[in-house]
């Protein structure tokens, strides 16, 4: 790829996700069910967190078994419950239906 494509290509990703951040609170609105569904079913669990975070579509159950420190059973339960409640596409490969900013579920893991 030329020069001049790839920089093009920097700032179009810059933009994106400068957008992206003016548009947190609306999709937040929006996706406040689904994403407090979300937060019920991962709990506190360190390792239900990484496993939800890597389901972008580009993985299997067994890719993120392999990346994340989860029991294979309960990451069977996490995305049949995934399912179960709406916030999965219906790919082969586990993909959120709701975008969530990267430090999403960082902050409920320390909640009571």
């Amino acid at each position: 790829m030329p020069d001049s494509l790839e920089s093009l290509l920097v700032v179009a990703k810059e933009i994106r996700e400068l957008l992206q951040l003016i548009a947190e609170p609306a999709i937040a609105q929006r996706d406040e069910k689904l994403r407090d569904a979300l937060q019920q079913i991962v709990g506190k669990s360190q390792a239900k967190r990484k496993a939800v975070m890597l389901m972008d579509g580009s993985r299997s159950q067994t890719e993120i078994f392999r990346a994340v420190s989860i029991d294979q059973g309960d990451l069977s339960k996490l995305v049949k419950s995934l399912k179960t409640d709406g916030l999965l596409n219906q790919n082969e490969k586990p993909q959120l239906r709701i975008p969530l900013p990267a430090n999403f579920l960082e902050s409920i893991v320390g909640r009571s």
